[in-house]
């Protein structure tokens, strides 16, 4: 059975409005990936969080954007880990710093996170060093604590470098699929969602995990690779295994001009045909993430219509926004939730409602 045919049989999976995804928490406002992160998100109203997901020495999947530490922790700090610095080969693109693959998990619970974008957002290095590294599984816990009969928190868990790690001898298939089972969270309907850039991972998984098994999201890049896959022919084709595409914002907008809210964006509409959701990625508040209309002032940091941009999404008909700020994605939401006439009709949504 193909994977939107899953769907297409449960009408009660459409959502009454766009779903707000927190994308590593709230790291507009706390370092990323940090347990601070995630709850301020919910705080603010997301309803999925989103975490990305690499692999220790010892194959337990952690939360970090990448697998070089340097950037998001204080591992350049420590001199006990100097010896560690190494040059790798990853993702095509060679990287000098600290892996997590090199590390055990009790090692990379001795670090501690640091804001990873500093010249953007300065305040937030006020909490370095207060947080440290995550496991997949603490995030998924924190989502379940949070969750009640009146709102399911959700994790959207992206899966980096699988090529990569497959080369470590740390198959991130297999380590996902056993840690779900362990957790309970290998339902369609759970608490779990993934995603890559990566289609053979998602098909591994969906062979893994069988067609009821967690909901995926294809992730969409802006090179040659993702044009193939938006045709209708790759969106046809990514149906058969996930129930969602998550494109950039450049992508979607691409063509429409500046400050469009009443036209269509042929990539959502043409897979909206394919019953996929759309999700897009990333949404953040400062001048240096948007586009020149929708910046306020000329300082990079400064913070522009992050509101405006994502008015503009949701009229074009996208299921989902992934953003640093989910207070702005909501607030969104909620000025267009009296005109429901400016949305396109929900189709096959990748998040369900709670059962």
């Amino acid at each position: 059975m193909r994977a939107t045919e899953s769907l297409a049989l449960r009408p009660a999976t459409r959502l009454p409005r766009p779903v707000v995804i927190g994308h590593r928490g709230a790291p507009a406002y706390r370092p990323e990936h940090t347990t601070a992160s995630f709850e301020l998100a919910i705080e603010l109203g997301a309803e999925v969080i989103e975490p990305d997901v690499v692999v220790s020495r010892d194959g337990v999947l952690v939360v970090r954007h990448e697998s070089e530490l340097s950037w998001s922790t204080d591992v350049s700090s420590r001199p006990e880990f100097v010896d560690r610095r190494t040059t790798k080969v990853v993702d095509d693109q060679r990287c000098t710093g600290w892996f997590t693959e090199d590390f055990t998990l009790a090692e990379l619970r001795t670090l501690r996170a640091v804001e990873r974008m500093p010249e953007y957002r300065p305040l937030n290095s006020a909490y370095d060093g207060h947080f440290g590294i995550l496991t997949l599984a603490e995030v998924i816990d924190l989502a379940r604590t949070r969750s009640s009969d009146e709102r399911q928190i959700r994790v959207l868990a992206e899966l980096k470098h699988h090529d990569w790690s497959a080369e470590q001898d740390l198959p991130m298939a297999e380590l996902v699929t056993d840690e779900l089972r362990r957790l309970g969270a290998t339902d369609e309907h759970g608490s779990v969602m993934l995603q890559s850039f990566d289609a053979a991972v998602l098909r591994d998984l969906r062979s893994r995990l069988g067609e009821h098994g967690p909901q995926m999201v294809q992730l969409i890049n802006d090179f040659a690779e993702g044009d193939r896959m938006v045709t209708p022919a790759g969106l046809r084709e990514i149906s058969t295994y996930a129930q969602g595409i998550a494109p950039s914002v450049e992508r979607i907008l691409r063509g429409l001009g500046t400050g469009a809210t009443g036209l269509h964006s042929p990539l959502v509409d043409e897979a909206h045909r394919a019953a996929l959701a759309v999700f897009c990625w990333t949404l953040r508040a400062e001048n240096a993430f948007l586009p020149a209309h929708l910046r306020l002032g000329d300082a990079p940091e400064a913070l522009g219509d992050a509101i405006g941009e994502a008015r503009q999404l949701l009229a074009l008909g996208v299921d989902g926004l992934i953003t640093d700020s989910p207070d702005h994605a909501v607030q969104a939401v909620r000025e267009l939730a009296d005109d429901l006439a400016v949305l396109p009709a929900r189709r096959s949504p990748a998040v369900p409602q709670p059962r």
